[in-house]
């Protein structure tokens, strides 16, 4: 019997959605009107400009920064003449020529042309959108590619009996263009549910191609759907015993949604009417609290310590308070068994990507070593996304990959702070002070010679002025010949301060 399911929380502007499994949050998804994810949408879009020595292209797709097109990922648009559907003739036709990622890529594009893709990861960080010009549709039990002609099985479907039951319908009801996947979800699904997913997708290209052809202007094509119904399509199934959402539009929307594709399955989605906000109930906000910390305890006494940094993340492994027994080798190698299941579960709640890197104890044995590499893996193989990791080094390192589509949880609901611009430190009191006085001499010639001069400072070094450093700074104004008041503002940046005599100032901030 399913025990696990999704809750979702829609709010003014927001929507968030987590996907619980045996009673643990292991995936939280937020999606805001204003930013909505781009992956998936289908764009006809404008070569803006094409770059020979990267073998690029930037594509204008009508947002602040123009899209990255690699050459292999290119279709020549001419060829997207053979991909319109004839409703008369369903003969095999052939798909567009690939195009070798050593082809002069201006041999293929030009600025000012007009070009359909898809975009294939979204805007991270300071990196534009990435588009592909080879198009996939999603729907409940199906991947259609009109530009490419293979069948496949998804990977998760073991079973060797019904991979070929799938593999001789997918040879029936294959469009005649294009090719098909099946997803996990079509483990059992019908003949006729298939080709009614496969029919509905070649109608959403056959509309996408109508679109690109009445336009000229750079404009969206197809539209993914929002995270509530992706996740109905995408993450509904036997394993999930119901959705639990707390807005009555979003539950009617769903209802209509899932009546689509599994009528039987309209009674699993629950409009939730308790007094309690849905996710204090299911104690989703505590979690959430827990999963943007620094910081992140495990049961034995040890902890993480992970870093978002621009081009990876680090995670640290301690044993903090935990001392075990007498062996100290087992000590160690319990606290990074106990890491490799936070840390693996910690990967999904974040949606942590790119290159990661572990730092675990040191273990001397190497069967340690391979007992902790062994047990990562394991856990990594329930991670949807695609993952890979070295093996542990004698330093005990692990490198790590984990495809990113979508910014992390830490980078979506947070901001750098604007008080260390993300650094996690600031100047100490004591070395702002210091910094003051050497200002004071830099501006030796302009303030000498017995004039009043005020500084104004954050409270916490007004104070440093009046205790510790007040000797230092009547040593620097006997020596300048000058009267110096500290005047503390409460509303300074704790690195900032203003330099004033009879009405002038030299301000700074210290950023």
């Amino acid at each position: 019997m399913a025990s696990d399911h999704i809750v979702v929380n829609v709010d003014v502007g927001e929507t968030r959605l987590a996907l619980i499994e045996g009673g643990m949050i292991v995936e939280l998804n937020v999606e805001r009107k204003r930013e909505r994810s781009m992956v998936g949408n289908v764009y006809h879009g404008k070569v803006s400009r094409v770059i020979s020595g990267m073998q690029a292209a930037f594509i204008d797709v009508g947002i602040e920064r123009a899209a990255f097109l690699a050459v292999a990922d290119i279709i020549r648009p001419d060829d997207f003449d053979m991909l319109v559907p004839d409703a008369q003739d369903h003969t095999e036709t052939r798909p567009p020529r690939r195009i070798h990622s050593s082809t002069p890529i201006r041999d293929v594009l030009k600025e000012g042309q007009n070009i359909i893709v898809q975009v294939a990861k979204g805007p991270l960080g300071t990196k534009g959108a990435r588009v592909t010009s080879h198009i996939s549709l999603a729907g409940r039990y199906l991947v259609y590619m009109p530009t490419q002609k293979q069948i496949g099985i998804s990977k998760r479907i073991s079973d060797p009996d019904e991979r070929a039951r799938l593999r001789e319908i997918m040879k029936e009801i294959k469009p005649a263009i294009g090719g098909i996947i099946t997803r996990t979800a079509a483990d059992g699904a019908s003949r006729k549910d298939l080709q009614a997913d496969a029919r509905f997708l070649e109608g959403q290209w056959e509309e996408i191609l109508r679109n690109h052809e009445k336009t000229s202007k750079v404009s969206l094509l197809y539209e993914e759907p929002d995270l509530v119904l992706r996740a109905a399509r995408d993450s509904f199934n036997s394993d999930i015993a119901k959705i639990i959402v707390d807005d009555k539009e979003q539950h009617g929307r769903l209802n209509k949604f899932i009546n689509r594709f599994a009528p039987s399955r309209t009674d699993d989605v629950e409009f939730y009417q308790g007094r309690e906000p849905i996710f204090d109930a299911f104690g989703i906000e505590d979690e959430i609290t827990r999963a943007l910390g620094r910081r992140v305890p495990l049961p034995s006494g040890g902890f993480l310590v992970i870093d978002q940094a621009e081009a990876l993340t680090a995670i640290d492994v301690n044993t903090g308070k935990f001392t075990g027994g007498k062996d100290l080798e087992e000590t160690i190698t319990k606290t990074n068994l106990e890491a490799v299941r936070e840390i693996a579960y910690q990967l999904r709640f974040r949606n942590l990507g790119g290159l990661i890197v572990v730092d675990f104890i040191d273990m001397d044995r190497p069967s340690n070593r391979d007992r902790v590499y062994k047990a990562l893996k394991e856990e990594l193989e329930r991670d949807r996304a695609k993952t890979t990791a070295m093996r542990i080094s004698e330093l005990g390192l692990v490198e790590m990959t984990r495809k990113r589509t979508r910014e992390s949880l830490g980078r979506t609901m947070n901001q750098p702070c604007f008080y260390c611009d993300g650094t996690g430190q600031i100047l100490s009191g004591t070395s702002v002070a210091y910094e003051i006085l050497r200002e004071l001499r830099r501006e030796y010639h302009r303030l000498s010679g017995g004039k009043k001069v005020i500084i104004s400072v954050h409270p916490d070094v007004a104070s440093i002025f009046k205790n510790e450093e007040s000797s230092s700074l009547k040593k620097v104004a006997s020596s300048m010949n000058l009267e110096i008041k500290i005047e503390p503002v409460k509303g300074f940046h704790f690195e900032q301060f203003e330099i004033g005599t009879r009405g002038h100032s030299d301000r700074k901030d210290g950023k």
